[in-house]
This record gives C-alpha cells, sequence and structure tokens, in this order.
C-alpha cells in the first residue's frame, strides 16, 4: 500500500475491486488550485477611489446615510439602529430565529477568507467583528430591497420610505464603490434566510427594481441570467446594463476629436435617440445618424458615473468605456444650444432636474483624461470625421462642376468676385477717409 493512501479489503472479495485509495497529496493539490482560482477571481474587487478623484469631491465617493462593508464602517452612524432593526426583522419572519442565525453565521464563517480577499485593502477587522459586518450589512440590504419591492412589509413609521429624500440618499450611498459588499455574500444569505412566501423574485430581480431610477429602459422582464456569474457586487450590476452591447467601432486613426453637437447638425450630420432597447455606452454611427440612447439626469447621476469610472480606473489595463462616454458626451455638450439640441431629441431627459447651465458643467466636472488607446469611442469619432471630410469633398466637386462647366456658373463666378472688388474698394476708401479725417 503506497503512503498517504488507504486499502479497504473484505474478507472472500477480490483485492482488485475493493481497493479505495485516498490520495492526500491530490488533495492538497486540488484545495491549492481552488484556493488560486477563487483568489484570482475575487481578487480586489473593491478598490480604493484614486487621490486625484477624492480631491474636492469626497461627498461624491463617502456615504452620507449608510455605510455598507468596512472601508466606512463607524464613519456614519445615521443608520446603524435601523440595520439592526432590519436585520431583525427579516431573520424573525419566521420561526426558528435562533436556528437561522446559527446557519447564516456557520455559511459566513466558512467564506469568510473569500470575502477578506474582495478589498483591496487589508481589512483590520477580528473573524466575529468582520463575520458579524457581513451579516448585519448583507440582511439590511436584503430587507430594504424587500420592503421596497412589497409594500406590505413596511412599517406606516419607517424613516427610509415616509421621510422625503431618505431613499434616494441611501440609493447613492449603496452604490459607492468604497461602500460594497461581495455579491456572492448577497447571495448566500439570500438563500439563507426567511423569504416572504409572496416573494417570487430572485435577488437581482430585487436589486435592480430598487435601482430602476438608475437603470435607463428599465424592465422587469430583465432576465437575472443576462448577466452570468460573476457579479462582484452591486455598483458592478449596474455597470453590466450600462457596457455597450455591440463591438467596439475599429478605430480608422488616432484622432478622436469631434465637434459639439449643434455644429454637427449643421455639417448635416443627425442626432437620433437610440432604440429603447440599447444600453446608454451603445453608441452608433451610420449613414450620417449619431445614435445616442437615452440619458436621465437626477440627483444620483453624477455620483453613479463618478463611481463608475472610479471602477474602471481601479484597473489599469481594462477597457474604459464609461469614462470615454463622459469625455464623448463632454465634447458634444459645449454649449447651452447643444444641451437644448439633445433634450429636444431626447437623447437628455431632464425630469425637471437641473438647469441648462448645471447639465453643461456635469459634463466638464466628470470628464477625466483618457489617453487615445483607451478611448472607446475613437472608431465612432473617426466615422464621423470621415463623414463630413467625404461630404466637404463632394461639395466642392460639385461647385467646381456648376462654376466650370455651365454658363451661369461664369456668370456668378464673375459677379461674386465683381462684388468682392466693390467690397473691398469700399473699404479701402472708408478707411482712407477716416485717417484723413482724423490726421487732418
Amino acid at each position: 500500500m503506497e503512503i498517504g493512501s488507504t486499502s479497504l479489503e473484505k474478507p472472500g472479495m477480490n483485492k482488485d475491486h475493493v481497493s479505495v485509495q485516498i490520495m492526500n497529496d491530490d488533495n492538497y493539490l486540488a484545495t491549492s488550485i481552488k484556493q488560486k482560482m477563487e483568489t484570482i477571481s475575487l481578487s480586489h474587487n473593491v478598490c480604493r477611489v484614486a487621490e486625484e478623484l477624492l480631491k474636492g469631491n469626497k461627498e461624491m465617493y463617502y456615504p452620507s446615510l449608510v455605510s455598507v462593508g468596512p472601508f466606512h464602517r463607524g464613519r456614519v452612524r445615521t443608520m446603524e439602529d435601523q440595520k439592526w432593526r432590519y436585520f431583525n426583522t427579516l431573520l424573525s419572519r419566521k420561526p426558528n430565529t435562533e436556528a437561522v442565525l446559527d446557519r447564516c453565521i456557520h455559511a459566513l464563517k466558512h467564506a469568510e477568507r473569500k470575502a477578506r480577499t474582495f478589498y483591496h485593502d487589508r481589512v483590520d477587522l477580528g473573524s466575529d467583528e468582520f463575520v458579524e459586518m457581513l451579516l448585519v450589512d448583507g440582511c439590511f440590504i436584503i430587507e430594504l430591497f424587500l420592503q421596497c419591492s412589497f409594500r406590505s412589509l413596511r412599517r406606516s413609521d419607517d424613516s427610509v420610505f415616509s421621510t422625503d429624500g431618505t431613499l434616494s440618499r441611501l440609493t447613492c450611498d449603496l452604490i459607492l464603490l468604497e461602500n460594497q459588499l461581495p455579491f456572492i455574500i448577497l447571495d448566500q444569505l439570500f438563500h439563507l434566510v426567511p423569504i416572504p412566501s409572496h416573494c417570487n423574485m430572485s435577488l437581482i430581480e430585487l436589486a435592480l427594481y430598487f435601482f430602476r431610477k438608475l437603470i435607463p429602459g428599465y424592465s422587469s422582464s430583465i432576465p437575472p441570467k443576462k448577466f452570468g456569474p460573476e457579479i462582484h457586487h452591486l455598483l458592478d450590476l449596474i455597470r453590466l446594463l450600462y457596457l455597450p452591447t455591440s463591438p467596439q467601432t475599429p478605430p480608422t486613426t488616432a484622432q478622436n476629436s469631434m465637434n459639439h453637437a449643434t455644429q454637427l447638425l449643421k455639417l448635416g450630420i443627425k442626432l437620433k435617440k437610440a432604440d429603447a432597447d440599447e444600453t446608454p455606452l451603445t453608441i452608433k454611427f451610420a449613414n450620417g445618424e449619431l445614435k445616442i440612447p437615452p440619458l436621465k439626469i437626477h440627483s444620483c447621476t453624477e455620483i453613479l458615473l463618478r463611481n463608475l469610472i472610479a471602477m474602471e480606473l481601479s484597473y489599469p489595463k481594462c477597457p474604459k468605456p464609461v469614462a470615454s462616454y463622459v469625455v464623448l458626451m463632454e465634447r458634444l455638450i459645449k454649449t447651452k444650444r447643444d444641451v437644448r439640441l439633445l433634450h429636444e431629441k431626447n437623447i437628455l431627459i431632464l425630469d425637471g432636474y437641473g438647469r441648462e447651465e448645471e447639465i453643461l458643467m456635469l459634463f466638464k466636472k466628470l470628464c477625466v483624461d483618457v489617453n487615445v488607446e483607451e478611448f472607446y469611442y475613437r472608431g465612432v469619432c473617426g466615422e464621423i470625421n470621415g463623414f463630413q471630410a467625404r461630404k466637404r469633398r463632394v461639395l466642392w466637386e460639385n461647385m467646381r462642376y456648376f462654376y466650370h462647366r455651365t454658363h451661369m456658373g461664369v456668370v456668378l463666378f464673375c459677379l461674386a468676385v465683381g462684388f468682392l472688388v466693390l467690397v473691398f474698394t469700399a473699404g479701402f476708401i472708408s478707411l482712407i477717409a477716416f485717417l484723413l479725417h482724423h490726421f487732418q
């Protein structure tokens, strides 16, 4: 018998058929590989926001009502009691609260190493404190989603739903990059805690309904299977709904400049709202039409875009579609007339929030440095510039043909030259008269 194996035999039976070997080395290798796979897939999915983004804008990245996860633990105390109330409500919805609590603690203890790997910075919390944080914060989020979806679960005096602005501020806090829990922890808890019998929604469906204000073209029929198995956290869930659905247009040149909206219109390019089923970042140009999906501007828009950009910038080698989108919109919107035009085309939906000046400044404030290689819409800009160049060439050729091949063209050309001579002569005489009058 080999070292590291066990042989079980029954008397009178063929040894070849009853020998069971447990290879300790193989088990160790399988465990090691599994741990490496988990470490790579979960590693650093929540990073700190870059220092250059924080300068003068901390309120866009730090929670104002509720802290979730370790990075801002203890910074905001406003909702701490509410967290525990929601935690108690969720676990006490059915009998055997202690049994449910034990199952949750056991599962989270088992998942603790994975959850710690999820954060870029070292988490200075003991095992019990860390697991308690995951449990209370996770159950708070699940109960919040449930009460948002089902009015019958709410208390009439619950300040979250009865106080103006509270739910909106909570929504903003739960999309902050530094204020996240691993989605795998939320999903694990969701399958352990007692969910009301009349709730036939998955965790993803509950989350999408809660964040529906942030999701252009939200529909309750969005299939959860669309997202695949790897959702990092709630901000990442929303990001997946924003990403372009069509392949990136291959760039023809390194140029990424573009005229603003009213100039494009003058140059014969039509601006159109994209189809309702397109994601916000799916921008296309074809046959002289620039199609842009609608963007609803509301109280969470700036916070959402800022944190999506911060998430992209934390992964240096990944594409930057959100940052590129902000750069493209900043180039399109240079004047209040541009804002007005995009609003008239239903590309910008103001929804009573913000004046033209504020929308104009919004994209200027959001705009970050994106180099040519990272700029996602290089291909779109190249196609627009190429279209304009072709149109100018055609116009010039038509003018040349008209002036050089027709009698009327010759006459008009002579009249134009004569008119320019008269204008120049009149201007010259006026200048001489002015100088003589002032120097006499």
